[in-house]
């Protein structure tokens, strides 16, 4: 039977709404989210709701643009550093914006062309990368050959942290001391990668010296309480939608703006929820983040941060729900 007030059917669809910006030139999460279908038949509607306001660090590009100018990261005894580490999308882009603004750069000042296909110089040294959607913006990065990246598999810092240990233990094996790895990172970041490799606990021929270098900051845009307040109202008279929390930033508004929090205490009241919007978060430090400062425990963690961990934690707490 249709429902007389959505006589289209639109309400047998479930909205997703996850706050971030839609990668480009294909989304991981659309697509998976708009090709699946709950234990009910009802089909995902994914929707974006940009939260995150991005901005290069100066500094930061301009120690990095030295560093591979002067070929400082590579697998030679006298560099500074035998590596790279990414776990963010937004440092390959800080990097990425390096090398080929140098490569641009150069081509306009030099006829000759003086930065050839080797540049950035990065042929023998291995590149870290946390996950499938860093790595695929890491292989969009022009060198012939092609960057050696690694870690794709292991999905979290953690996980990938224990992988540096032994793969960068193996590639230089032959170095009772290893070379120090560059860490580019954003303003707000976890420190479990630099301390797992810099642990006390390691024999000093296993221990990874580990440098951060910011790259990039982060803040919250202003038009996401408007957006977001916007695409509720739009979605306000539906059985059910899921709002999916990437980060820390805007989780203040976030709440704010589905009324649940006590404008006094600042905390998450209970029964001011309405069980029709459930909250998903993309791991744990989104989770506790939320329970530390909110004392709200969302409907869901993925245990592990990608578009299938999402769709897995939301589909088996609908099964759950239902039954």
């Amino acid at each position: 039977m249709s429902d007389p007030a959505n006589p289209d059917g639109a309400a047998s669809t479930v909205p997703i709404l996850l706050l971030k910006t839609k990668s480009t030139p294909g989304d991981a999460y659309e697509e998976l989210f708009a090709n699946a279908r709950n234990d009910a038949g009802h089909p995902f509607a994914p929707r974006f709701v940009p939260v995150l306001l991005h901005r290069f660090e100066e500094d930061g590009l301009t120690k990095l643009r030295r560093l591979l100018h002067d070929q400082q990261i590579s697998a030679e005894p006298d560099s500074a550093f035998g590596g790279l580490i990414f776990t963010s999308q937004r440092a390959v882009e800080a990097f990425a914006y390096v090398v080929e603004s140098e490569r641009t750069g150069v081509k306009e000042r030099d006829a000759n062309g003086s930065v050839g296909p080797e540049w950035p110089h990065l042929q023998h040294v291995p590149i870290y990368s946390v996950g499938p959607a860093t790595t695929r913006a890491l292989r969009a990065v022009a060198q012939t050959p092609p960057l050696q990246i690694f870690g794709e598999h292991t999905g979290n810092g953690e996980a990938l942290a224990a992988f540096i240990l032994n793969h960068y233990g193996a590639w230089y094996a032959d170095r009772p001391r290893k070379p120090p790895l560059l860490f580019l990172v954003g303003e707000q970041r976890r420190d479990i990668i630099p301390k797992t490799l810099t642990s006390p606990s390691l024999p000093s021929d296993r221990a990874i010296p580990v440098t951060e270098e910011v790259v990039y900051g982060t803040g919250e845009m202003e038009s996401f309480p408007g957006d977001f307040s916007a695409i509720l109202t739009e979605t306000q008279d539906l059985s059910r939608r899921w709002v999916v929390v990437f980060s820390p930033t805007g989780c203040d508004s976030m709440l704010r703006v589905l009324g649940l929090l006590d404008e006094v205490t600042h905390k998450v009241k209970a029964d001011r929820r309405d069980r029709r919007t459930f909250i998903a978060t993309i791991g744990p430090t989104t989770r506790s983040y939320l329970l530390k400062n909110f004392g709200f425990e969302p409907d869901v963690c993925a245990e592990k941060p990608t578009p299938e961990g999402i769709l897995q934690g939301i589909l088996d707490f609908e099964s759950r729900s239902s039954q």
